[in-house]
């Protein structure tokens, strides 16, 4: 099949909970990270090497084999200053581009008003999970969010024309922005009238999908099938966004952190082999990130939060290989007992934003940031 579109497509993977960048990325050779995880750390022998130093986690191995083919650009030691270990505040920062405030604009929301300055499309931005990140939440900026995308569709199950009419009528009235309304009412006012618009759109895209690929039955699979589904559709959609949830692991992690990372490493490789199928995988870039790492020393069965984490890059237009330096486990160097950062994780959305998505990155970020060469 032939590409259906030649504009740069990024898709966002949130891993929620703040994923262990120690046992994604292992330091194998390094006897410190032993000393430090006595019932966590991944064994040496188990390890895929990626050199003398640094290896996957094996239940990363289907990424593995797309880092083998240079299709995956791990960024080391991402984070910010003073960092927060609040999972929301955390992530608000990832989210906004604001450390030192709370920001009322996502930085995806940013990027999908200056690829569609006039709104004309509904669908630059989907976002497959319940509710809306808040990187995706800017006022005037429409941003479809789905749950399931089959059965997607307001009021859908009203069948009967003059009676879905009438039924959308009433719920576009109830949406509409009055008279003095809050800046939030008149956000939600025109979000749930660009939602009538998306939800017939949408509805056709899986009708027109058909792929040889058999995603596994996860729901972190799940989303991305849907998202291939609206990709190959070919809606105009240049900003997708889903997130896999459970990386909070202060207990369990052995078997839970081995079981998220099984599904999205499985999840990625379908998802890649599908836009693979359908010609579109040079024009898509996924990123992976979390909102902070985790301490250092493991906690009997888990780890706490910490700092210091890391993100990925994957499609065929990366730069494949490690970016960005690995932080120091010494304990001399550490930050109360957690990973540094080495890498303003503005530079990261810097690098896509103008290296792959070829906008200014300073309307997004807010200030210049050090790019990596990851793009």
């Amino acid at each position: 099949m032939t590409s259906t579109s030649k504009d740069p497509i990024l898709v966002v993977i949130q891993l929620t909970g703040g994923n262990d960048p120690l046992n994604t990325i292992v330091p194998y050779n390094n006897p410190i990270y032993y000393d430090n995880r006595p019932n966590l750390a991944i064994p040496q022998d188990e390890v895929l090497p990626i050199d003398d130093d640094y290896g996957f986690n094996p239940a990363l191995a289907p990424i593995k084999e797309l880092y083998d083919q240079g299709k995956v650009s791990i960024i080391n030691g991402v984070g910010y200053n003073n960092p927060n270990r609040s999972h929301f505040r955390s992530m608000d920062i990832w989210h906004t581009c604001e450390p030192d405030k709370v920001g009322t604009e996502g930085w995806l929301g940013r990027v999908i008003r200056d690829l569609d300055p006039n709104a004309d499309n509904v669908l630059t931005g989907v976002n497959f999970g319940q509710g809306l990140p808040r990187s995706l939440a800017l006022s005037g900026v429409p941003v479809a969010s789905v749950s399931m995308l089959e059965s997607y569709g307001i009021l859908n199950t009203v069948t009967e024309e003059p009676n879905r009419s009438v039924a959308l009528d009433i719920f576009s009235k109830m949406y509409s922005p009055t008279i003095g309304s809050s800046a939030v009412m008149d956000y939600l006012g025109q979000t749930g009238l660009d939602a009538l618009k998306g939800a017939d759109i949408l509805k056709t895209a899986p009708e027109k999908y058909s792929s040889s690929i058999e995603y596994a039955e996860s729901q972190i699979s799940n989303n991305l099938r849907g998202i291939a589904k609206v990709l190959t559709a070919d809606l105009g959609t240049r900003i997708f966004y889903t997130e896999q949830i459970g990386y909070d692991t202060h207990s369990g992690q052995a078997e839970g952190h081995r079981k998220l990372w099984t599904d999205l490493s499985r999840g990625i490789q379908d998802f890649y082999a599908d836009l693979k199928e359908h010609g579109v995988s040079e024009n898509v870039v996924m990123l992976l990130f979390t909102e902070f790492g985790r301490r250092v020393q493991d906690n009997g069965t888990g780890t706490d939060h910490g700092s210091g984490g890391m993100a990925m890059a994957i499609g065929d237009r990366v730069n494949g290989g490690m970016f960005g330096e690995y932080p120091s486990i010494k304990e001399q160097d550490l930050l109360e007992g957690d990973l540094q950062f080495n890498h303003d994780f503005r530079g990261v959305y810097t690098t896509i934003v103008e290296d792959w998505l070829n906008l200014d990155p300073v309307s997004v970020t807010g200030g210049q940031f050090e790019k990596l060469s990851f793009i």
